[in-house]
């Protein structure tokens, strides 16, 4: 006997779908109706013998599950009928998904983490891998979106991590997350492959409006911000063809403020102190750029897809999807900087007459009056004299839009041969046109100090001058800066696909095809000759009328919380900055900015092959797949190289391939227990920074750094297995047990070094223009192939409404998961040398989310909790540090909602309700704050309406 495997349902969703089918397919009244009756004789199982043909019918009880308590319940079908390990979260109602942001709904699902940029979720990581291992799929086509962020949120998205905050979450009404592979999905990921799904009018039944808005407030930034969303979708010629539109725009205000570093640097660094104090040694670390920073974020979001379909037979199906999203945002970074302890010596000769004039010397010049080291090596209390001061000031204005059109068509030739066309290009444009910082600065100021002592992340700073006077300041040529830095990310996917599906028999299914995809990458940058051109302010005028004030607003109490910035606007209005022309023309040629401007193109050729099955052995039924895919890249990278000591355009190609197996298996233990099994091999491209055959240079103040390329990076390369048990012990219920594992054969890793220029052999004219010197410290970045190492972890999972409980508790229910990731990479130098052997970056060794939610007829809320432990993010770590990461993070959100009647709702959102700080660290030992901001609460209360 063959068993055949169908998508299964709970009992209550069966039932609801049996009457459905009754009513509306009048041509199958009489399956609808054997199917509800076989679901009546066994109401606790998901399968049972179809009951005799004279049966009589039975009368059924509708049960409807809404909400958010049925969004869980569709998911829960989903990952119940998948023959891979697979999770998934529904949209509660049409238009209307459980959060706000697509990554805080993603980090809801077990294994999965997110990493926040302007208080809200920009990236994932899945299984302790980040987001350059996760491929994203939209509408079934892969897409990359990519934005520009903070620096200390990893700046400009120039790599293959999808940035989920371009995106609206109300656009979209299921996503599903595939963490095992197979040979019919498309290479890509070491992590998980994510398919968003927007909505479709086959999706809903002929004409459907729902319109909603909502009105948000920041407790921090103190201001309203709008949503709206609305879907309009029908369909018509008796349901054969339709035609959906939907719309979201978001307009939001944030402000961020807190205290940073740019990392910590022992005594001896940067030319060392005046004199020989204590604090000068290799074992004290000191605070690079101690200061408090001030951001400004403005958002327009708008999003819009719409749907077309048209079955003109039976037997094809044809469809359109288009998406257009623009995230259009500007961004004020304002700091007051202790510059010194950065700084290295002024340029010998004539580069250096202006820095020396001005007595800018930095940390040769820094005499230290007292110092206070705690028992981890850090300089925790400092007092100083001639120490130099920057006020500083950045605007952005930056813009991604993101395109996308996909057409597919199915058709069958017979019963039981299936074709699946795909073709489409989805196109990533990110534009940051105005990059502008300009600096004010004192030298040598005296009695500066800071002080640790009673909080290690709010240090108090005190400047030993009056931050607020403008007759304190200096705008000084060759010392102040004027930074024009333009520049641009372009990302664009071609794909085309072709698949068949033969049933040969009842219980096996031949799949095949083949695919084609070409991306393309785009990079390019601008900037002036010289950053350190700056004009005589115009005559009669002073820094007062150049200059506003700006303060923290919700911290107090650590020294000069008050300080004048730069005002960008009159520095424009006075010199025309952006008129491209004298000495604020900008171009791609300048030397410092070469390796910025850079192009990789892929053209992916992959074919597969893959064979469906149900079976049973003995009275085990046993369905699942087993396949292979064979998969070419040919690679083409161009940037600046250096040939000579003269930066020459550089193309190289290379091409390699991949043979990747794969198979899932799912035994039906009893009707309500799973197990599951998969093992493939899977491979992940290198990222496309790391892929440029030359090299950036990158001055900013204090922080140097030079990134290296190598485009003939091997790919990542893993074999991955899974194991999952999972018991559906009651209707809506699932006690999910799942054990993953992954051997990584090959990895690729940023070795980083700290050591002065000149060590380096490249030529000092890509220093032109930045104000550094071949003897100041670089932080040296290059990429290279290493060994990997294995990766294991598990997740559990629970989940259940209280049915069983008395009265109104019985409308409760809760949602909980947790994952533990473990893994040890051994690390390299830049000569090949053994480093650490340390965790992933990205890794957090446990994760866990709780949502406890209230589902009735009219009033519904839930409460949800998400922890994710520290994490490195740099190995090995820069500026004499062992290693670099991010703090554990814990954030509690909340919903409600109230049915006035079935068509108008009132809803009540709070999201990081315990104002979580972003708390970024650099040392395992010395534990020393790198970053500490906070974006406050935000809250939205709204109205939406459904006909």
């Amino acid at each position: 006997m063959q068993f055949q495997r169908a998508p299964k349902k709970t009992p209550v969703t069966l039932l609801a779908a049996s009457i459905g089918l009754a009513l509306q397919l009048s041509a199958a009244s009489a399956l609808a109706q054997d199917a509800a009756a076989a679901s009546s004789t066994a109401p606790t199982t998901t399968t049972a013998a179809a009951p005799a043909a004279d049966a009589p019918p039975t009368e059924l009880d509708t049960v409807t599950v809404t909400g958010f308590r049925g969004a869980l319940e569709k998911a829960l079908d989903k990952k119940r009928s998948e023959i891979g390990v697979v999770d998934a979260i529904v949209a509660e109602d049409i238009a209307d998904f459980p959060d706000l942001n697509l990554a805080e709904s993603l980090q809801r699902i077990p294994g999965v983490s997110i990493s926040r940029d302007a208080g809200e979720g920009r990236n994932i990581s899945v299984r302790g891998l980040d987001s350059q291992f996760t491929r994203v799929r939209i509408n079934g086509m892969e897409a990359l979106t990519t934005t520009g962020g903070t620096d200390s949120s990893g700046g400009a998205n120039r790599g293959r991590g999808f940035d989920f905050n371009v995106f609206a979450s109300e656009l979209f009404n299921s996503i599903t997350v595939r963490k095992t592979s197979s040979a019919d999905i498309e290479e890509g990921a070491l992590g998980a492959t994510v398919d968003l799904q927007t909505a479709r009018p086959f999706d809903y039944d002929g004409f459907t409006f729902v319109t909603g808005a909502q009105l948000g407030y920041n407790d921090l930034a103190s201001d309203l911000d709008p949503r709206a969303t609305m879907l309009v979708s029908n369909t018509w010629a008796d349901n054969k063809f339709g035609a959906l539109l939907s719309v979201a725009y978001t307009k939001r205000r944030l402000l961020e403020e807190g205290h940073s570093t740019v990392r910590w640097d022992n005594g001896t660094s940067s030319g060392g102190f005046a004199g020989t104090p204590a604090a000068e040694s290799a074992s004290v670390f000191h605070p690079r750029i101690p200061r408090y920073g001030v951001m400004e974020h403005e958002q327009e979001r708008l999003g819009v897809t719409a749907s077309l379909q048209f079955d003109p037979t039976d037997k094809t199906s044809l469809g359109l999807d288009l998406m257009y999203a623009d995230l259009d945002a500007t961004r004020t970074e304002n700091f007051l900087n202790g510059l010194s302890f950065s700084r290295g010596a002024c340029a010998a000769g004539t580069a250096g007459a202006a820095c020396r004039a001005a007595g800018a010397s930095g940390k040769p010049e820094t005499v230290v009056l007292e110092s206070v080291v705690d028992e981890r090596g850090n300089l925790v209390y400092g007092r100083f004299n001639n120490v130099d001061v920057r006020s500083e000031a950045r605007y952005d204005e930056l813009e991604t839009k993101f395109t996308q059109f996909n057409f597919y068509a199915d058709h069958e030739l017979t019963d039981d041969f299936k074709l699946h066309f795909e073709g489409g290009r989805a196109k990533s444009e990110f534009e940051n046109p105005i990059q502008t910082t300009i600096t004010l600065d004192r030298t040598n100021a005296q009695n500066y100090t800071w002080d640790y002592r009673n909080n290690d992340r709010l240090p108090v700073i005190t400047n030993g001058f009056d931050v607020n006077d403008p007759a304190q300041w200096a705008f000084i040529n060759g010392v102040s800066e004027i930074r024009l830095r333009p520049q641009y990310a372009d990302n664009t996917i071609d794909n085309v696909s072709l698949g068949m599906s033969w049933a040969l028999t009842d219980s096996f299914t031949l799949k095949g095809g083949g695919q084609f995809k070409e991306y393309t990458f785009e990079s390019r940058e601008e900037r002036r000759a010289s950053e350190l051109v700056v004009p005589a302010l115009p005559a009669g005028t002073t820094l007062a009328d150049f200059t506003r004030t700006i303060q923290l607003e919700d911290i107090r109490n650590v020294g000069d919380g008050r300080w004048l910035i730069p005002d960008i606007d009159a520095f424009n209005r006075a010199f025309d900055l952006y008129s491209d022309e004298g000495i604020f023309a900008v171009s791609d040629t300048v030397s410092s900015v070469l390796g910025n401007n850079r192009t990789v193109t892929e053209r992916d050729q992959g074919f597969w092959l893959q064979g469906d099955f149900n079976t049973q052995i003995g009275s085990l039924p046993l369905s699942g797949n087993i396949g292979l895919r064979q998969v070419t890249t040919r690679q083409s990278s161009t940037g600046w190289s250096t040939v000579g000591g003269q930066p020459v355009l550089t193309t190289v190609e290379r091409s390699y391939e991949d043979t990747l197996p794969s198979m899932n298996l799912v035994a039906d233990v009893t009707p309500d227990f799973l197990i599951r099994f998969a093992a493939a091999k899977v491979m992940a491209r290198p990222g496309l920074g790391n892929l440029t055959p030359g090299v950036t240079v990158n001055v900013s103040g204090g922080n140097r750094v030079v990134n290296g390329g190598n485009p003939l990076l091997d790919p990542f390369r893993a074999k991955t297995a899974d194991l999952s048990f999972e018991w559906y012990f009651a209707e809506e219920s699932l006690l999910a047990l799942g054990l993953f594992y992954k051997d990584i054969d090959s990895f690729v890793q940023t070795s980083r070094e700290t050591r002065p220029y000149y060590t380096s052999g490249l030529p000092e004219s890509l220093l032109a223009g930045t104000g550094a010197t071949v003897n100041d410290d670089f932080q040296f970045n290059i990429p290279l192939n290493t060994t990997g190492g294995p990766l294991k972890g598990l997740e559990f999972t629970y989940q259940q409404p209280f049915v069983f409980l008395p009265g109104f508790w019985s409308d409760f229910g809760v949602q909980l998961n947790y994952t533990y990731v473990d893994s040890k990479i051994q690390y390299m130098t830049a000569a090949g040398a053994t480093s650490l052997r340390t965790d992933l970056t990205g890794l957090s060794k446990n994760a866990y989310n709780a949502t406890l939610y209230y589902e009735g007829d009219k009033f519904s809320a839930r409460v949800s909790a998400a922890y994710r432990d520290d994490y490195l993010t740099t190995v090995p770590g820069r500026n004499n540090n062992d290693v670099e990461g991010t703090a554990e993070t814990l954030t509690i959100d909340m919903s409600a909602s109230y049915k006035i009647n079935e068509h108008f709702e009132l809803t009540l959102e709070g999201l990081n309700l315990t104002d979580e700080f972003q708390d970024q660290w650099v040392d395992s030992i010395g534990d020393r704050a790198s970053v500490y901001h906070h974006t406050g609460r935000q809250y939205f209360l709204g109205a939406r309406y459904k006909f």
